[in-house]
């Protein structure tokens, strides 16, 4: 999953980008309101989580174009303390939820979790799809019990796949969830990624959870378990 930041403040910022690396996401970061809004109209995030005082265009003002033009991935915005009205703007602008500084890093990335769940239509942290459980609090992947062992970029790769059922999955779209913006992208590794996947979760297999659609991409093809 592919998230951007937009925080002013360089230390805040730094401190974001480390806490969402550190948990498994990719991240592009922004100080600047114009900077942010162009990012958010022209990249395909799955969640941003957005400062409301910036220079520039404001936070409200960021998340109001943004959903002008359509771009209706979850906001997570950032206010002041005790600055309620900034909550209620924010919100109306089309933000999904807020926290208030300064924050505690396990309850801003629990509710980045939440609404990233919500996004995709689940509600639980486990995902289940025929044997397979996924954690995706714990990053934590089993098949029939057994804990499968995933490099971070194989487990974004099986999410996003997860996160998106019956979808077909084109290998750019996964390249552009998976990877910073920076990041020296070369599209052919997830053919890579994909195998180890299939080798990893169908040693025998039998269950096949990954279809190639020639010239598509890929598709997860076991059905959601209740």
């Amino acid at each position: 999953m592919r998230i951007l930041v937009v925080e002013d403040e360089p230390a805040l910022n730094a401190q974001l980008q480390n806490m969402l690396r550190a948990a498994g996401y990719a991240v592009d970061a922004v100080g600047d309101g114009h900077e942010a809004r162009y990012m958010g109209e022209e990249n395909p995030f799955d969640l941003a989580v957005v400062d409301i005082g910036l220079p520039g265009l404001s936070g409200v003002e960021v998340i109001r174009a943004w959903r002008d033009r359509q771009r209706l991935f979850p906001v997570l915005i950032l206010t002041a303390r005790g600055r309620w009205q900034e909550k209620v703007e924010g919100l109306e602008a089309g933000a999904d939820d807020y926290m208030v500084k300064p924050f505690h890093e396990e309850e801003l990335l629990a509710r980045v979790r939440a609404l990233l769940r919500r996004a995709s239509g689940q509600v639980k942290n486990e995902i289940r799809s025929g044997p397979l459980r996924v954690d995706t609090s714990a990053q934590r992947v089993t098949v029939e019990g057994q804990e499968l062992e995933l490099t971070a970029y194989e487990y974004r790769v099986l999410e996003y796949l997860l996160m998106h059922p019956g979808k077909v999955i084109s290998k750019t779209e996964l390249t552009e969830h998976i990877y910073d913006q920076d990041f020296d992208r070369d599209s052919n590794v997830i053919e890579v990624f994909i195998g180890r996947l299939r080798r990893k979760i169908d040693a025998d297999n039998r269950l096949r959870p990954i279809e190639t659609l020639r010239g598509r991409g890929y598709r997860w093809a076991l059905e959601p378990s209740t």
